[in-house]
């Protein structure tokens, strides 16, 4: 699945064991229907000339009760396959997210978080106008409580 090969194709998938020969494709796509089923969900793809899958993203509108009831765009799993990269894809993309994409959904905000460990991608979203205004927290759910 091209799809699972694009998300996989990262160093930091690739430090979590995760490649297209090692990560279940039934997970992928039980994911992708998921999402697909959801209406505040957007799943963008963008495919080249020889009609192969170049970059994705995932959108979602959030409704929101702070900043005066404010929606936000949540972008997620912002990928551009390695041939594509500096090619200006990821920057068409994101401009498409923060504009027509964000105006779409009535949001206010267009938010996203990237890994510390992607000080590259960093500076991608600051040249866009991006700021790291906040510090942002996960905490993985473990095998035993979601078993």
């Amino acid at each position: 699945m091209a799809l699972v090969a694009l998300l996989v194709d990262d160093e930091l998938a690739a430090a979590r064991g995760e490649t297209p020969d090692a990560s279940p494709a039934t997970r992928y796509i039980t994911a992708l229907a998921e999402v697909l089923a959801e209406p505040s969900n957007e799943l963008v793809v963008a495919i080249d000339a020889e009609g192969q899958l170049a970059a994705t993203m995932q959108l979602t509108r959030i409704p929101g009760l702070a900043r005066r009831g404010a929606t936000r765009l949540q972008i997620e799993a912002v990928r551009v396959g390695a041939q594509h990269r500096a090619a200006g894809l990821g920057t068409a993309m994101m401009q498409w997210a923060m504009g027509p994409a964000a105006v779409a959904t009535g949001s206010a905000l267009v938010q996203l978080t990237s890994d510390e460990q992607r000080p590259d991608a960093h500076r991608f979203y600051e040249r866009l106008g991006f700021v790291g205004s906040h510090r942002g927290f996960k905490w993985e759910v473990g095998p035993a409580l979601r078993d």
